[in-house]
C-alpha cells in the first residue's frame, strides 16, 4: 500500500511507468509499458509491486467497482440518484457496462509477471528476493481471484509480455484457479507472520495470503462439491485462527470498534487499500471537492440519501402513503454526516417470494441482541442549522411554533419500527423533526450507511476519504470457516465459529455484563441452526456493504434464487447467466487476429 511503503521514490517510479503509454495498453491489451531492464534491480521490483498496490485504489473504494460488488443482490436496491441502473436490474446489462477492473488487473498482472520473471536475480539478500518474489505471488492470485470469480473463463498469462499482440484466449476456470492457489500457497509459505519493511500497515502478509487462499479452496469447493477443497479451507482458517496471536490479529470486543478511523489499521483489520492526501502521492488535491475518479476511496457517499435537501420540517405523508419533502430543511451538508450521492440503499421491500422485508424481517430480524443493525447504520440526524416553525407554516400539523437547537434536537429520525403519527408526531406528542418508519422508506429516505464515514475530511467535506478501504477483516476467517464446515458436513463447527461472530455481535458498551451476558446467549445457535440461508443472512450482518454480496451469492450459487426471493427491483430480470458478468465490449473489441474472443452466454 502506498502510504505504508516506505521507498518513496520506488514508488512514484513504479506508478508513473504503470501508466505511461496507456492509450497503447488499452488498445493492444494485455501488454505493459515496462521494459525487462527495469525488473533487474530492486528499486524496479519494489516500482512495479507497489503500482499494483497502488492501481488497488483504481476498484475498490470507486464508484463503479462498489456498485458492481453491492447492487442486484438480495441486500440493496438502486438510490434515487443510483448510476449504472443495469446493475440493479439487470434489465440491458451488458459488456459495456464493464472493463474498468478488467483493465487494471491484466496491467497488473503483466507487471507482476515481469517482477517475478526478472526479479529472481536482483541484488539483495535470499531473504528479502523472497518476500518480494512472494508479494507479487499474492498479488497475482488475488487479481485472478476477482477475474474468475467474476468472469468465469479468463485469460491465463504468467509470463511477461513485451511484445504487443492483438490475440488472445480464454482458459478454463480449474486451470485459473490452479495457478491461483499454487501462487497463494507459495505466497502463504514464504511471507513474514506479520508485515516488514517495506510493506508496512496492512499490506499482505502470511494470515493474508492464507485467508484469500482458504477463500479461493471454498469457492472451488462449491464449482464441483469438491469435500478436499472444503476441508483444505477450513484447515486453513483454523490455523490463522490458532496462531492470531502470532499474526497480531483478533477481534474486537464491541463490532462497531473495527469501523471506528482510529483501528484502521487495528487488530481486525487484515488488508487495506490506502489512501493519503499527501501531495508526493499524487492521488488527491486537498479542497479539490472531487466527484469521482480513479484511485479515490468515495465510499462514504453512495450509501447516503439526500438529508439537505429533503429534510424539511413539516415533512407530510399523502394520500399514497409517500413521504412529501415540505418546509425549511432541518439539515445542511457538512463532514460528520457526509456527501449525499444516494446511489444504493438497503432492501427493505417486500421480497417477492418470502412477503418479508430483508433488512428488517430477515438479515437484522434481532436487533434487540444483536448490535450490527445499529453499528451499521445512522438513523438519527441532529440539527446542524437553525430552523424556526411557526404554527400557521404551510403543512406544520403540529399546531405550535418552535426553534430547532442546534446540536441538541433531532432533525430527522429513520425508525426501524412503525411510529404512530409519523412523520410529525411520535404518538401524540408534536416531534420537532420528522420521523420516517419502515412504511415511508424510499429511494430517498432510507438509513444510510455509516461504517465508511470520514469526518475527518474537515472544512471542505467534499473531499473523497483518507481512510483506508478494509478489503479483508479477521472475522471473515470465522466465517469461511463455518461455511466450509457446513459445506463438509459439519454442523458442530459450522455452529461454533458463527458464534464466535454471533456473540461478539452482541456486545455493546452501553449494557451491563449481565445484559451482555443475556443478549450472547440468546443468539447463540446449536448445530441443527446452521443453513446456507442462514450463512449468508450472517454474511449479509457482518459485511453489508464491505464488497462481498455479489460474489458471495454467486459463489454459494445463490444469486438466481435470493434475488427472486428478495429483491422486487430485479426478480423479473435476473437469469441463471447472471452469475458471471459479461466480458468487457472493449476485451472483445482488441482481438481482431486468431479466434475471436467470445462472450459469456446470454450476453
Amino acid at each position: 500500500m502506498k502510504r505504508k511503503i516506505n521507498i518513496q521514490l520506488a514508488v512514484l517510479l513504479g506508478a508513473a511507468l504503470l501508466f505511461a503509454n496507456c492509450s497503447k495498453i488499452l488498445e493492444e491489451h494485455p501488454q505493459s509499458g515496462i521494459v525487462p531492464s527495469f525488473f533487474n534491480s530492486p528499486s524496479g521490483v519494489l516500482g512495479g509491486i507497489a503500482g499494483v498496490y497502488n492501481d488497488i485504489r483504481g476498484a475498490w473504494g470507486t464508484e463503479g467497482f462498489s456498485a458492481e460488488m453491492a447492487a442486484g443482490t438480495d441486500e440493496h436496491l438502486s438510490g434515487a440518484s443510483a448510476s449504472g441502473i443495469q446493475l440493479y436490474t439487470y434489465n440491458g446489462l451488458n459488456g459495456s457496462n464493464f472493463g474498468a477492473a478488467w483493465g487494471i488487473a491484466y496491467t497488473d498482472i503483466n507487471t507482476l509477471n515481469g517482477v517475478l520473471e526478472y526479479g529472481q536475480t536482483i541484488d539483495v539478500p535470499d531473504s528479502t528476493r523472497k518476500q518480494y518474489l512472494a508479494q507479487a505471488k499474492f498479488l497475482r492470485g488475488f487479481w485472478y481471484f476477482y477475474l474468475v470469480q467474476t468472469f468465469g473463463d479468463v485469460p491465463l498469462h504468467t509470463a511477461f509480455i513485451t511484445t504487443p499482440s492483438q490475440a488472445d484466449s480464454r482458459q478454463p476456470v480449474a486451470q485459473v484457479y490452479e495457478q491461483i492457489l499454487k501462487d497463494l500457497t507459495d505466497a502463504a509459505t514464504d511471507m513474514p507472520a506479520k508485515p516488514i519493511l517495506p510493506f508496512l500497515g496492512k499490506a499482505a502478509c502470511k494470515p493474508v495470503a492464507q485467508y484469500l487462499l482458504a477463500k479461493a479452496y471454498l469457492t472451488r469447493g462449491w464449482l464441483n462439491n469438491t469435500q478436499a477443497d472444503f476441508t483444505q479451507a477450513y484447515n486453513i482458517c483454523t490455523d490463522i485462527i490458532s496462531n492470531k496471536g502470532l499474526y497480531g490479529l483478533d477481534l474486537w470486543q464491541d463490532y462497531g470498534d473495527a469501523f471506528n478511523p482510529a483501528n484502521d489499521y487495528g487488530k481486525e483489520t487484515m488488508f487495506v487499500s490506502d489512501h493519503s492526501i499527501d501531495p508526493k502521492y499524487g492521488q488527491y488535491t486537498v479542497g479539490g471537492a472531487a466527484s469521482g475518479g480513479a484511485a479515490q476511496n468515495l465510499t462514504p457517499w453512495f450509501y447516503i440519501w439526500n438529508y439537505p435537501s429533503n429534510s424539511g420540517i413539516n415533512s407530510y405523508k399523502n394520500t399514497s402513503n409517500a413521504l412529501v419533502n415540505s418546509g425549511s430543511s432541518t439539515m445542511v451538508r457538512d463532514a460528520a454526516n457526509g456527501r449525499p450521492y444516494v446511489r444504493t440503499r438497503p432492501n427493505n421491500s417486500v421480497g417477492p417470494n418470502t412477503g418479508k422485508r430483508y433488512l428488517l424481517d430477515q438479515a437484522f430480524a434481532d436487533r434487540v441482541n444483536d448490535s450490527r443493525y445499529d453499528n451499521t447504520f445512522q438513523t438519527v440526524w441532529i440539527s446542524n442549522t437553525a430552523v424556526s416553525n411557526t404554527a400557521t407554516a404551510s403543512n406544520n400539523q403540529r399546531g405550535i411554533s418552535y426553534s430547532m437547537a442546534v446540536g441538541v434536537d433531532t432533525a430527522v429520525w429513520i425508525t426501524d419500527r412503525e411510529v404512530t403519527g409519523a412523520p410529525q408526531f411520535n404518538g401524540t406528542i408534536p416531534f420537532k423533526g420528522i420521523i420516517i418508519p419502515p412504511s415511508l422508506w424510499s429511494n430517498a429516505y432510507f438509513p444510510a450507511v455509516k461504517k465508511f464515514m470520514d469526518p475527518s475530511r474537515g472544512a471542505n467535506f467534499n473531499d473523497p476519504s483518507t481512510r483506508p478501504v478494509v478489503l479483508y477483516r479477521f472475522s471473515d476467517v470465522y466465517l469461511v470457516a463455518a461455511e466450509a464446515a457446513f459445506k463438509a458436513g459439519d454442523n458442530v463447527n459450522a455452529a461454533a465459529m458463527l458464534n464466535v461472530v454471533r456473540q461478539r455481535a452482541a456486545y455493546r458498551k452501553t449494557n451491563t455484563a449481565a445484559q451482555n451476558d443475556a443478549a450472547a446467549a440468546a443468539v447463540t445457535i446449536t448445530p441443527a441452526d446452521v443453513t446456507l440461508d442462514f450463512i449468508l443472512d450472517e454474511r449479509t450482518r457482518e459485511f453489508y456493504g464491505e464488497w462481498q454480496r455479489w460474489l458471495d451469492l454467486v459463489r454459494t450459487k445463490s444469486l438466481e434464487r435470493r434475488v427472486k426471493d428478495w429483491n422486487p427491483e430485479a426478480a423479473g430480470n435476473i437469469q441463471s447467466f447472471h452469475s458471471l458478468r459479461p466480458i468487457p465490449q472493449s476485451q472483445i473489441d482488441r482481438v481482431v487476429e486468431g479466434p475471436p474472443f467470445p462472450q459469456n452466454q446470454g450476453y
